[in-house]
């Protein structure tokens, strides 16, 4: 992966806007240039985008939200190209079909890096501008978020590949031994929950992880690690996926469905990596797996997966920072991590919903979370490929309970 020092995701201190600005901009293109235009225009399914979408959507933002409504006498790059990259935003009016965007042989990837430093000198020009500065921060964060859907978005094209080919080499590490499954325990009892706003020095947060709120909890326990490889092989072996016991009902239904029976990517002893084939490390996370899946192997393991609420809490005094996640030291898959965060997202069993008194922000930019608040189901924390600095005890990530093509794993709970 073409990456340095210089070009690394964000700092622990919140860095000047403008410093930010060049850091993540630059990082989003350094994970692109190992890709050819071929690699960057294909699109392996309509969850997915093409690599030279991202590149341009998230420039599109950019151009739209801050040079369009706030630079004046800025023209636009090209005209017919924000029905190209829009993505959901019914407001900014119509826009090319999702499932067809690998169909954008043109505009041509060095087009694309054109438009990218044409939207960056013009944004410069309004990074000392106040005012803006809350927007340009929701644009940063909005591109980190497409840094680690374009990676698994890659990921997925490449697997589909026959020749199994690496997008960056291997990073080379001894395996280490798996901890027995020891739990952190926490009291019963009142605890807030959600993004206090402003109390944070650099406290950036969406909009879905707001306003805070009191919950009320039971005691309960976290497991301190993620459930393996070696423990999901016991699963399988066990007959977890042909026990219907263990499922759901919509969980049933989809394995059956689709003939799932191991984690996407999983090839008998191998697995699909951004390195290539390579051999399943029992000692590594499990990663690639559904809700469906995390909710069956918590069920056979005589546990249950955490509430989004309980992982927040016992997550406070975790450092949101560590773990493997995506920087120029850390091999973009799990490497078995101490703490909560890092190596995978984990599913939650709390349904993705909007918390007490939550409103939408007026415009275009009110699209961003609240509409998607149906048939979802929370994830928290991080994974190897989340850009260092990004995540946070509050954060939210949501995805429908059958996907698996990002970097999902497990962690285990219990009540007390």
């Amino acid at each position: 992966m073409a990456t340095t020092t210089d070009r690394s995701p964000l700092v622990a201190c919140p860095a000047p806007q403008a410093v930010r600005f060049a850091v993540v901009r630059c990082l989003t293109e350094a994970l692109a240039a190992p890709l050819s235009d071929a690699d960057a225009t294909i699109q392996s399914m309509a969850d997915a985008s093409p690599a030279k979408w991202h590149l341009a959507h998230t420039t599109w933002f950019f151009e739209t939200f801050v040079l369009r409504d706030h630079l004046e006498g800025y023209r636009l790059f090209d005209e017919t190209w924000p029905f190209l990259f829009n993505s959901y935003y019914e407001a900014e009016g119509p826009r090319h079909a999702r499932p067809q965007r690998g169909m954008l042989s043109r505009p041509s990837l060095d087009e694309v890096l054109a438009y990218r430093a044409h939207v960056d000198a013009h944004v410069e020009l309004l990074l000392d501008r106040p005012e803006l500065a809350a927007l340009i921060e929701l644009g940063l964060n909005h591109e980190q978020q497409h840094q680690e859907l374009m990676l698994t978005d890659v990921k997925h094209a490449l697997s589909l590949n026959p020749l199994a080919p690496a997008y960056a080499p291997l990073l080379e590490r001894g395996a280490s031994p798996v901890a027995p499954m020891e739990w952190q325990s926490q009291e019963g009892g009142r605890y807030r929950i959600g993004h206090e706003g402003g109390r944070r020095p650099g406290g950036f947060a969406f909009d879905n992880e707001s306003p805070a709120h009191d919950v009320l909890l039971e005691p309960f326990a976290l497991a301190r690690r993620l459930v393996t490889n070696r423990e999901w092989a016991e699963f399988i072996a066990d007959g977890g996926y042909r026990n219907p016991a263990l499922w759901l009902s919509d969980g049933w239904a989809w394995i059956n469905a689709e003939g799932i029976a191991a984690p996407l990517y999983w090839r008998g002893e191998a697995a699909f990596t951004l390195s290539g084939l390579q051999p399943i490390r029992p000692e590594a996370p499990v990663t690639h797996v559904s809700f469906y899946e995390a909710d069956a192997f918590a069920t056979w393991a005589g546990h249950r997966l955490p509430t989004e609420f309980e992982w927040e809490v016992a997550a406070a005094s975790h450092d949101p920072a560590g773990g493997a996640q995506l920087d120029e030291a850390v091999g973009i898959h799990p490497q078995g991590s101490p703490g909560l965060f890092g190596d995978c997202w984990q599913w939650t069993r709390s349904a993705y919903l909007p918390y007490p008194r939550f409103r939408p922000a007026a415009g275009a930019v009110g699209e961003y979370n609240g509409k998607f608040m149906s048939g979802q189901c929370v994830l928290k924390g991080a994974s190897c490929a989340t850009p260092r600095g990004h995540s946070r005890a509050t954060y939210r990530n949501f995805f429908p309970p059958e996907k698996r093509w990002q970097f999902t794993g497990v962690r285990l709970a219990k009540d007390l």
